[in-house]
C-alpha cells in the first residue's frame, strides 16, 4: 500500500499539502515512500495509543511507528489535532502551519531522526524549517 491520510476528526484538513510533504521529506533524506499511514485524530486516540503503546498515560502532539526495511519506508504516525490546536495559539502560529511541521517532523522520525535530546531536538528542528521553506517558504518557530 502506499502513502494514505487518515483523517478521524470532523476538522477540514488539506489531504494533498501534506501526503506531498510526507513524500518531500522521505524522498529527500533519501527514501522510497513504502506503506505509509497518517492518521490524524483527537486527543481521546492519542492518549488511548500513547498509554497502550509507550505506557504514557497522557496526550501528545504526534506518535510514529516506523517498520523500515532498507530505503523502503514503512510505518504510521498518529497526529492529534487537538494538540496543535492549543500548541498553534501557545506558539501564535496558525493551526495549517503548525500541523505542516508536526506532519514534517513526524516524517523525519519515520526516516530515523530523534529528539531525545536537546543536541537532536536542534536538528530535528532544523530540519523542519528546511522543509517548511522549501513548502511555503515559511518558518513559523
Amino acid at each position: 500500500m502506499p502513502l494514505q491520510i487518515f483523517n478521524t476528526t470532523k476538522r477540514t484538513i488539506d489531504d494533498a499539502l501534506l501526503a506531498d510533504a510526507i513524500q518531500l521529506v522521505i524522498g529527500e533524506e533519501g527514501g522510497r515512500v513504502g506503506s505509509i499511514e497518517a492518521i490524524y485524530c483527537g486527543n481521546k486516540m492519542i492518549r488511548r495509543i500513547n498509554r497502550n503503546f509507550l505506557n504514557h498515560d497522557y496526550v501528545t502532539d504526534t506518535i510514529t511507528f516506523g517498520y523500515n526495511e532498507g530505503e523502503v519506508v514503512e510505518g504510521e504516525f498518529y497526529i492529534s489535532l487537538d494538540v496543535i490546536e492549543s500548541n498553534a495559539r501557545r506558539f501564535g502560529v496558525m493551526f495549517e502551519d503548525e500541523l505542516l511541521r508536526v506532519t514534517i517532523h513526524s516524517a523525519l522520525h519515520l526516516m530515523g531522526y530523534d529528539d531525545e535530546t536537546p543536541q537532536l531536538r536542534i536538528a530535528m528542528s532544523q530540519r523542519e524549517d528546511y522543509y517548511l521553506d522549501r513548502i511555503c517558504g515559511a518558518s513559523n518557530h
